[in-house]
């Protein structure tokens, strides 16, 4: 549609002028006759939620409810304070898992083949195929990791030997776990579960954990939103670039790690320097524990987390407490290594877009031109897609900003009202599982949240609206 703009007399011997809102087709149109337009962006609100976006939209504790909310979420500062096993944490007979809550019998191939992966590591089956009858008869208890206070990257898998990172928000005085990365290629996150993985996993519970642990307890905390800050400023966007923030962390462990465990220093640090996603855990930790500061604020329509458990996408929102919201995870659109290519590809999986809902990964692309090398499009593409994340979030991080946007926040803060209003979907950077269990990685891409778990979240804050 079209409107006619009002004219001064002056204006009228020079032709109309027109705005221009909606279809691109009849600004075209217009400027094919030399009529001077102004085009505005406008989209329609989400198919079906007009009357749940009025009723939130009216809602008087929303404005204020949202406010405290990313205040909090912005305000957190996450250190790293130490690591601990994660039998600690978690229950007798429970893994636990990346995304909203999954079964057995409804898992992907890479969830199924990381929890076979967990049940060899523990001693609880003989081989795979034992592994597998014993899941599918739920001997081991399924849980999400966002339920016990702890993010996993991929399939996210988590079990007793495990060791994990620690991170404390010393604003807000929450803690937030994940578990250590493992490197890239065939590993227990991508559902790989050869012998190659499940000895890399030993010496990570044998090696690694206690010298890190024995590391951490001589450091003292590391302040772990400074290191963010600075690596989004050396060219890292902290989800699927970690290098800048990898080598920072690195050198502030080195010399203690050398003091700790000189026996083990110079394998334990080989293995880090050769790992640029090192950091990728502890950031998410980091994102975690600044979004769970900001749950269960009602009223609010803040994000607080996203999650992807190879099935399902899930959202859930600070005003609607631990409710899940799902819709299909989709395939992403990416680039492949070697011969794979999308048939080979599992949908979407991994709690690592916690770093998005905070503001992190795909929102702060622009601060990371390199990588489209490894997720595929052009550099102006990572600048357009952290640009269109200001229409859908409520604030600018005070701490993380983008140099080549003269050093504006990043966006953070997704509003699922503004994801209704305006229909952008929030932008997300990941790792391409294999879909058939113990591939591996064979990929890394964008993309798309399924619009139903945003639509289902606002429709459920609408009923609870006063």
């Amino acid at each position: 549609m079209s409107l006619l703009t009002a004219q001064s007399s002056a204006e009228s011997s020079a032709g109309p002028r027109v705005i221009t809102v909606g279809a691109g087709l009849l600004d075209e149109a217009l400027r094919a006759q030399a009529v001077q337009t102004t085009p505005v962006s406008w989209r329609p609100p989400l198919p079906g939620t007009a009357e749940a976006l009025a009723t939130v939209l009216a809602d008087p504790r929303r404005q204020a409810a949202n406010e405290l909310a990313v205040s909090r979420l912005t305000s957190a500062r996450p250190h790293l304070v130490g690591v601990r096993r994660a039998s600690e944490v978690l229950e007798e007979g429970t893994f636990l898992h990346a995304g909203p809550p999954i079964t057995w019998e409804r898992a992907s191939g890479p969830m199924r083949g990381a929890l076979i992966g967990a049940m060899l590591l523990e001693g609880l089956a003989d081989d795979e195929h034992d592994a597998g009858r014993r899941l599918a008869a739920g001997e081991i208890t399924l849980r999400p990791c966002h339920e016990h206070a702890t993010v996993g990257p991929m399939a996210g898998v988590v079990s007793p030997s495990m060791w994990l990172f620690e991170v404390r928000d010393d604003e807000h005085g929450g803690t937030a776990y994940c578990s250590l990365n493992e490197g890239l290629g065939k590993v227990l996150r991508y559902g790989a579960y050869g012998p190659e993985v499940l000895e890399r996993l030993r010496w990570m519970e044998a090696v690694l954990g206690p010298a890190l642990k024995a590391t951490l307890e001589r450091t003292g905390p590391i302040d772990l939103r400074s290191l963010i800050a600075q690596a989004l400023q050396m060219g890292d966007e902290l989800h699927n670039r970690n290098r800048a923030a990898t080598s920072l962390l690195l050198r502030e462990l080195a010399p203690t790690v050398v003091e700790a465990v000189p026996g083990d220093a110079s394998e334990v640090l080989r293995f880090i320097n050769g790992n640029d996603h090192f950091f990728l855990n502890p950031a998410m930790a980091a994102a975690k524990v600044s979004t769970d500061a900001a749950r269960d604020v009602p009223g609010s329509s803040l994000v607080v987390a996203m999650a992807r458990n190879g099935t399902d996408f899930g959202v859930q929102v600070s005003g609607l407490g631990g409710r899940w919201f799902t819709g299909p995870a989709g395939v992403p659109d990416g680039l492949y290594l070697g011969t794979y290519g999308p048939d080979d590809a599992n949908p979407d999986i991994g709690d690592s877009t916690i770093t998005e809902t905070s503001g992190l990964g795909g929102f702060a692309m622009a601060a990371s031109p390199a990588i489209v090398r490894f997720v595929g499009g052009e550099v102006a593409d990572a600048v357009r897609a952290t640009r269109s994340m200001y229409e859908i979030t409520l604030a600018e991080h005070p701490a993380y900003q983008i140099p080549g946007l003269g050093f504006r926040g990043t966006p953070v803060g997704i509003d699922i009202t503004l994801v209704a209003r305006t229909g952008l979907l929030p932008v997300v950077n990941t790792g391409i599982a294999g879909r058939v269990a113990g591939t591996g990685q064979v990929g890394a891409g964008l993309v798309k949240p399924p619009v139903e778990a945003f639509t289902a979240a606002l429709l459920a804050l609408a009923e609870q609206a006063i």
